[in-house]
């Protein structure tokens, strides 16, 4: 599978068997894979190879190579789109908020804060954050918290 995007050429290929599964000692396992990524930068023309091994609970006739290929990207789908905005926005992997609820609370907190300006907001999470930043009044607003704040956005 080729991708072309970004300033590179991505690469990916995949192996899956499940002959192996009785040489594991995982519950469950019923393919192993192995993807092989090659990404080509198109400027420098520097490669980048990885290769990385997985195991799955489908089995060959629910999951051919082609859709554990692409569950697994979107994996990453998923952590760019969250993961990485939390930490972005939120500098989540600095926070220092270790005690009782406090961490699950505060990471629900900023999970529905995302949710809202995702659910509302026609542009991307970190742009509309940081023009709420400058402005408390307009977090309200934005909210719909206060009598003139039902014009659309």
């Amino acid at each position: 599978m080729n991708n072309y995007g970004h300033g590179r050429i991505e690469t990916r290929k995949i192996w899956v068997t499940s002959k192996l599964n009785d040489y594991l000692d995982f519950p469950y396992v019923e393919q192993v894979f192995a993807i092989e990524r090659e990404s080509i930068d198109k400027k420098t023309k520097k490669v980048s190879r990885e290769l990385v091994y997985g195991i799955t609970s489908q089995a060959d006739f629910d999951a051919s190579a082609e859709k554990i290929l692409e569950i697994n990207r979107e994996h990453w789908c998923i952590e760019n789109s969250c993961h990485y905005i939390l930490d972005w926005c939120f500098d989540e992997d600095r926070c220092r908020i270790r005690t009782g609820h406090g961490p699950k609370n505060i990471t629900r907190l900023r999970r529905f804060v995302v949710g809202v300006i995702k659910a509302t907001s026609l542009k991307g999470v970190s742009e509309t954050m940081r023009k709420l930043t400058m402005n408390i009044r307009m977090v309200f607003d934005y909210l719909i918290m206060t009598k003139n704040s039902a014009k659309p956005r």
